[in-house]
């Protein structure tokens, strides 16, 4: 049999539960101030958070397929657990089995029931759109909802393709926002699709939506992003074929109605996260600091390589891979770091990290230029922007011209300033890392929303040394 369609019963849902008994799928609603100061020397080993790419992937990926998918390392933020939430909601089964070890039962290509309640994203783009083309290749009804933040982000150029092979949005929001109704097709079309901007949201429901349909389904993206989806479709049984298109294309092409398998996945420690200690150890003076099992996904590691032009002492060893992903250990010192440019082109490897590659910037000695940073503009929040205003209220010169981001570095950071974070993580934990540097304390208004993505970092740091409080 290629593919299940719905069965009448739904699996039995699980509700994980935290240390104290409160459900670990809840949202934190508190928000609270938190200051970071300068800092001794960082020392120490660590392992950040697993991959949230990763951890998205394989809770969707095994809740498509047939049989058990046990993952250890799962990212335990709310981002990736209101992704889990959704999968029991469409009928797998998902438990906790351990820490941040969990089990997905799933249901089979297709074979989604429909849920009884609006499926709540959180603060996850990712956890919501790639869902999104999971459900458009199932005949069910879904209602797709987050909060403040994801309701303000733009979605129709995910439901654009969707429609194109056979879903319906019923309704959504002005400018086909959330909260957003969306039903799945019945007879599921292949299509070639041309991505209007790199964006492996964009890419993943597509084939998501695509191993529904009979047929190839075809993806062509001007210049490549994350691969993710495309190495876990492949580790899950998958029949896909990708093609270099151009100078820095890609072609993927997706035989459809296969039938996916549960598979073991390990999630490596994801790069984005690693970003924050790893800029820390490099910006105060004297740290060494080693990071374990982070990803090293030529599609992902922009970020290393910049750090690495302007001058970063960073050490790879211990290289080994899983379920197609590469990892490595990073030793990381602190260095004098120097400006540099970043070509657009790079981009795609290292979106969520130019909020930390600015603070990076702004101890270095010279000018950094950042180039082609539109899409920082639809994240969380306008990170763009945000990113400025992080760095201004802290005494350093910033300017933006165009899609283009300028830091004007000194060696140092004046600090002292209060960085609206704007319900955006990236932006909180930058300015803490700025603050653990600059000469004066930097404090942000809000941390709740560090949960989303690293629920460990403000302790993490500490016990690396940070002056967090």
């Amino acid at each position: 049999m290629p593919y299940r369609r719905p069965r009448s019963a739904r699996p039995r849902l699980h509700r994980a539960t935290g240390a104290q008994g409160t459900s670990i799928l809840s949202h934190s609603d508190q928000t609270s101030q938190l200051s970071a100061r300068k800092s001794a020397a960082l020392r120490g080993t660590a392992r950040v958070p697993g991959d949230k790419s990763i951890s998205h992937r394989a809770l969707i990926l095994g809740a498509l397929a047939v049989g058990e998918t046990r993952i250890t390392g799962l990212l335990e933020g709310e981002d990736v657990l209101n992704t889990g939430k959704a999968m029991r909601a469409l009928g797998a089964r998902v438990e906790r089995t351990g820490d941040c070890a969990w089990s997905v039962h799933g249901v089979g290509v297709a074979g989604f029931a429909q849920p009884d309640a609006p499926l709540d994203f959180g603060n996850s783009g990712t956890g919501c759109r790639l869902a999104m083309g999971a459900v458009a290749g199932s005949p069910i009804t879904a209602i797709f909802d987050g909060d403040a933040s994801l309701r303000s982000r733009p979605m129709r150029r995910i439901v654009d393709p969707l429609e194109q092979m056979g879903a319906r949005v019923v309704s959504s929001a002005e400018g086909g926002r959330l909260p957003l109704t969306l039903a799945g097709a019945r007879a599921p079309l292949p299509i070639t699709y041309r991505t209007p901007v790199p964006s492996a949201q964009i890419k993943s429901a597509v084939l998501l939506a695509g191993l529904s349909a009979p047929g190839v389904t075809t993806v062509i993206e001007a210049e490549a992003s994350r691969d993710h989806t495309e190495l876990m479709l492949q580790h899950f049984g998958a029949t896909l074929v990708t093609e270099a298109e151009g100078r820095l294309g890609r072609k993927i092409s997706l035989t459809g109605q296969p039938e996916l398998r549960g598979a073991p996945v390990v999630v490596p420690a994801d790069p984005s996260s690693a970003a924050f200690p790893m800029v820390a150890a490099l910006v105060v003076p004297g740290s060494d600091v080693v990071l374990t099992d982070v990803m090293t996904n030529p599609l992902r590691t922009g970020l290393i390589t910049t750090l690495r032009e302007m001058g970063g002492l960073i050490e790879e060893s211990q290289t080994r891979g899983d379920a197609g992903e590469p990892m490595a250990q990073f030793r990381i010192r602190g260095s004098q770091l120097r400006g540099v440019e970043v070509p657009a082109e790079r981009a795609p490897s290292m979106i969520d990290e130019y909020l930390v590659l600015a603070v990076a910037a702004a101890f270095a000695e010279g000018t950094t230029i950042m180039r082609g940073l539109h899409e920082l503009r639809v994240k969380e929040s306008d990170r763009l922007e945000a990113t400025a205003a992080m760095l201004r209220v802290n005494g350093v010169k910033v300017e933006i011209a165009g899609d283009d981001l300028i830091v004007e570095g000194k060696g140092h950071v004046p600090g002292g300033g209060l960085v609206a974070t704007h319900m955006d993580h990236r932006i909180a934990m930058s300015a803490l890392v700025m603050g653990l540097a600059a000469d004066k304390p930097v404090t942000v208004d809000d941390t709740a929303f560090i949960a989303t993505s690293f629920p460990d970092f403000v302790p993490m740091m500490r016990r690396l040394g940070g002056d967090l409080g």
